[in-house]
């Protein structure tokens, strides 16, 4: 499997099971689609959200439907919401598998969580992550070691730290630089050096301005010589 970031914005992702793992699922989709959220109980967590919308009046983002999913409603669920991602987190096979056909003869993406190794053509794994915006890490064990990757992710959160201020000074440094006709190789060297440089790190913790001088102290190093 080759790793890709997706955008989910106004599409609906469709999860089918409200236990623990379907909630991890639905919060995680949450913040970019329209979740709808299929099963006859829900765990706290999904309870907790749909609460805070309402006392909010924010976007109906998360919608629940208590029923008892089977295959042939699974499938009539499909074609009625037509999500781009459906996310099979029951604990009946048999109900699983006809979400993935479901969502395979819709052209949906399907991502079951009973399933690790080797998948089907369209189905996808939903990995850690690990954000600093706008950087965003992904980790996966292709579904084998839900623990590893939890482990990883904790591990490199701190090893981005900053790695989203980075982003967004160096952005902004080589937008200036390609106003300033700098030539294209002593943009990408100049820039390289910004991101690796420990001054520019350092002056990020005090601020953007701080970080800024940095960084136009190394790149003066490149472009002026």
């Amino acid at each position: 499997m080759i790793p890709l970031y997706h955008d989910f914005t106004n599409t609906t992702v469709l999860v089918v099971g409200g236990g623990t793992v379907g909630a991890r699922k639905a919060m995680r989709f949450r913040s970019e689609a329209r979740v709808v959220v299929l099963s006859p109980t829900f765990d706290d967590r999904l309870l907790e959200a749909v609460r805070e919308q309402a006392e909010e009046a924010s976007p109906g983002v998360l919608e629940l439907v208590r029923a008892a999913p089977s295959p042939p409603t699974v499938s009539e669920w499909i074609d009625r919401l037509s999500p781009a991602l459906v996310v099979a987190a029951t604990d009946d096979e048999a109900v699983n598998e006809a979400a993935e056909a479901g969502a395979l003869e819709t052209g949906a993406l399907v991502n079951r969580t009973d399933v690790s190794g080797a998948r089907d053509p369209g189905s996808v794994v939903v990995p850690a992550t690990v954000d600093d915006d706008p950087v965003r890490v992904a980790i996966s064990t292709g579904g084998q070691s839900p623990a590893l990757a939890k482990a990883l992710r904790q591990r490199i959160e701190s090893a981005i730290d900053g790695a989203g201020e980075m982003a967004l000074l160096s952005g902004e440094l080589r937008t200036a630089l390609v106003d300033a006709g700098v030539d294209p190789a002593e943009r990408r060297t100049a820039i390289r050096r910004v991101v690796r440089s420990p001054a520019v790190w350092k002056g990020l913790q005090k601020g953007r301005s701080y970080a800024r001088d940095e960084a136009y102290n190394v790149i003066e190093e490149v472009v002026d010589r």
